[in-house]
């Protein structure tokens, strides 16, 4: 009700979470999972010409898929933020430098900065369709791709999709006002799936970008990324971090994230991070006191490991866990082929390699 406004800074205001429970039960299924590939803060996968490849700070690298050593393919400027690829074999790059660059097939060489008059400035997810269209999720107007504690801290919410087909030369933008968005899938109906990592949901967006963004998951338990097809129906969603209410709370206080913002360094933040515990100077809740020299796998985490497996509405049935005492944390991307789910864990330093049983 209307009131409720002016009545909340009397009555006070519970802070609550989604505990990890039903399809999120809690196991060590990835941090358990065999190490397909060592890597520095994996960023994006790409299933490419028989060969995955990994965007690894400014480096892309391509890996054979029964493992070895990767060929270096690409080595752009600035880091790798998100991948994609057209049927022609053609790379779509995003950087965190803001822009994308194609590289190979058709549009060879194109970079692009700017769609239907809005300039790019944090592209987190690509996808293509057919042979010449590209959607570009832009994380937001004031950050670059890899500064999304940022955003969240300001309660950002100036993200958009974009939709540019490069033969035909339209640009449109489809959706504005999205506070983060991480992750995109394409359905045969061309809407679009979009993964709103600031408000921990799932949103549908027509092709057309005419219709009201409709939620299709929300309320999750940690902050959504990257969107991948699963074998057999459905999808994978990466989760980077955990939602804590700590965090939850000093999202409520306004002055104290600013003052935080502008004295303190980011990865010392009362704030999700890709990995947690690398310095004694991160804040603690008392729950996370490492006793006897053990941390409980409960304990509440700045960072944690997680994947859902989601079916074809869109309903979590299944889930992953690298939990508070593991190390494979910050979960960013995942690709699927032949019965085997690749994760790349940016936190962990490390690309997983899972049997899901599919072919």
């Amino acid at each position: 009700m209307w009131w409720d406004a002016l009545l909340d800074p009397f009555r006070g205001k519970a802070v609550t979470i989604p505990p990890m429970d039903g399809a999120f039960r809690p196991n060590t299924l990835l941090e358990t999972a065999e190490t397909f590939s060592e890597a520095a803060h994996p960023e994006a996968l790409l299933v490419h010409e028989g060969r995955l490849l990994v965007a690894s700070g400014a480096d892309l690298l391509a890996f054979p898929l029964e493992g070895g050593a990767p060929v270096p393919l690409i080595r752009f400027e600035t880091a790798i933020s998100a991948l994609a690829a057209f049927p022609d074999g053609g790379l779509a790059v995003g950087l965190v430098a803001g822009e994308v660059r194609l590289s190979g097939g058709r549009f060879d060489g194109r970079v692009i900065t700017e769609v239907a008059g809005r300039r790019i400035h944090a592209p987190t997810a690509l996808a293509t369709l057919g042979e010449g269209v590209l959607y570009i999720a832009d994380g937001s107007a004031r950050f670059s791709a890899d500064d999304w504690q940022s955003d969240l801290m300001a309660q950002g919410a100036s993200g958009a999709v974009l939709r540019l087909d490069l033969v035909e030369g339209d640009g449109r933008i489809l959706a504005e006002g999205l506070a983060w968005p991480a992750g995109l899938l394409i359905e045969p109906d061309r809407s679009v799936i979009v993964s709103e990592a600031s408000r921990h949901r799932l949103l549908r967006i027509t092709g057309d970008g005419r219709s009201k963004p409709q939620p299709v998951l929300s309320n999750l338990p940690g902050y959504p990324a990257r969107l991948a097809r699963a074998t057999g129906g459905g999808a994978w969603l990466a989760l980077m971090a955990p939602r804590n209410r700590l965090v939850e709370l000093v999202l409520t206080e306004r002055a104290y994230r600013e003052d935080m913002m502008a004295t303190v360094p980011r990865d010392l933040w009362i704030a999700p991070q890709m990995s947690s515990g690398n310095s004694f100077l991160e804040p603690l809740q008392c729950g996370g006191v490492v006793t006897m020299g053990v941390r409980k796998p409960w304990a509440p985490g700045r960072s944690y490991g997680l994947i859902a497996r989601l079916d074809d509405h869109f309903r979590p049935i299944c889930s992953l866990h690298s939990r508070a005492d593991g190390r494979r944390h910050g979960i960013r991307d995942m690709a699927e082929i032949g019965g085997v789910l690749f994760a790349a864990s940016r936190g962990g330093n490390v690309v997983l390699e899972i049997e899901t049983g599919a072919a």
